[in-house]
């Protein structure tokens, strides 16, 4: 059989283009996670345009199934996320937003294109491959579960997906470059509301009440140290309270504050830990100034831990493409979350970085309102893309023979 060349899989002038265009005009038009109607249609007209058949999943999902003409083989997925986030566009660019207080500041405009981009030329390329790849526009990344629902409706079945793919843009590393990790690479997002009971009183007479303000500060106080003294320091973890609401006036005793947190863990011994121990201190500390505490604890997403031999797979043929200059094994892990996270508990998955950073200019993180790339970036991440799933079902086709 006949092994396809990079030549023959790199993204060409024309739909280079025609990627840039795509972008741009999700750019402009952003959608929040389960409203992106605009959106799917969109990416339903590209596929169309293309000859690309497809199917919906749920309101704003859309499936590709794309299979090799050379027979059986793997069946590998891959993930882009839809939606846009609820920020107000501060970039000045002719293509910026035109809805008010949306944005693509996550970089998912860039992440829909690069997997239309890898469907086109998967399709084109169909019959010099077998197996079969299976392309997946989620909506809903930056809600709850969006990721885990589509695995209940039955994304990975039918037949059973048996790996998959993801990247993230990352303004962290250089314009071109690729950032590959073997385990943990983001963490774990659950969340907390603290509802801390006190008795109201005046503030002339403290010995009357009971402060629910006081009691809420040393709470603060003691999830703070819950990281510092009480965690493994090579296993990161954060705790962090956000939001505070309680009191009526200044001469007033509180008796009733909420606090709202979020704690990020990359281990699963770790996250039930940090969940049983902070319930449990924060109803202590209430009791013992005589209060009492509700602690409510959202589970989140889960971390995304990637897989050894997919992500071997990863940066084997990255290297292959791009060259080991261009391939940086990270340290650590994000302490930021992606629900690509259900997928990678689901089947073996790898999920990567692609780097926006730019030398000499301000690199604006991701959800900033003036987080922005170079649109030659779409292609790069392509390349990676199909040439990583051409040296899987490549593999799937040699062991047939």
């Amino acid at each position: 059989m006949k092994t396809l060349t990079v030549e023959e899989v790199t993204v060409r002038e024309d739909l280079a283009a025609k990627l840039t265009e795509i972008r741009r005009h999700l750019h402009r038009y952003p959608e929040l996670s389960f409203q992106e109607y605009q959106t799917a249609a969109y990416i339903a007209s590209c596929l169309e345009e293309w000859g690309i058949p497809y199917t919906r999943m749920g309101e704003t999902g859309i499936v590709v199934d794309l299979v090799g003409e050379k027979g059986e083989g793997p069946h590998i997925g891959i993930r882009a996320d839809i939606d846009a986030l609820p920020i107000a566009e501060m970039t000045g660019l002719p293509y910026a937003s035109a809805h008010p207080g949306v944005m693509h500041a996550c970089g998912h405009d860039g992440h829909t294109a690069i997997l239309l981009g890898t469907a086109f030329q998967l399709h084109r390329l169909k019959s010099q491959w077998a197996g079969r790849v299976r392309c997946i526009f989620q909506p809903g990344e930056e809600a709850d579960g969006a990721a885990q629902r589509m695995i209940e409706q039955g994304v990975l079945e039918n037949p059973r997906v048996e790996g998959m793919l993801a990247l993230h843009l990352w303004p962290h590393l250089p314009h071109g470059t690729i950032g590959v990790r073997y385990g943990a690479v983001t963490a774990a997002c659950d969340e907390f509301v603290i509802t801390v009971a006190g008795k109201g009183g005046h503030s002339a007479r403290p010995h009357q009440g009971v402060d629910a303000i006081a009691i809420g500060a040393q709470v603060i106080q003691a999830l703070s140290l819950l990281v510092a003294k009480e965690s493994n320091p090579v296993d990161p973890v954060v705790v962090h309270v956000g939001k505070i609401e309680g009191g009526s006036a200044p001469n007033v005793i509180a008796d009733r504050v909420v606090l709202e947190g979020t704690v990020r863990t990359v281990s699963a011994q770790t996250r039930e830990k940090v969940k049983k121990r902070l319930t449990r201190l924060t109803e202590s500390i209430a009791e013992s100034f005589g209060g009492s505490a509700r602690v409510e604890y959202i589970t989140g997403h889960p971390p995304v831990i990637n897989d050894e031999g997919m992500t071997w797979l990863l940066e084997k043929r990255a290297v292959e493409l791009l060259g080991p200059e261009k391939v940086h094994l990270l340290k650590e892990p994000s302490m930021g979350a992606d629900d690509f996270g259900a997928f990678a508990e689901a089947v073996p998955s790898t999920y990567f970085r692609l780097g926006v950073g730019q030398p000499g200019q301000t690199v604006y993180d991701l959800h900033h309102p003036q987080f922005q790339f170079d649109d030659s970036i779409l292609s790069v991440g392509v390349n990676v893309l199909v040439w990583t799933v051409l040296g899987k079902l490549k593999k799937g086709v040699e062991t047939e023979c």
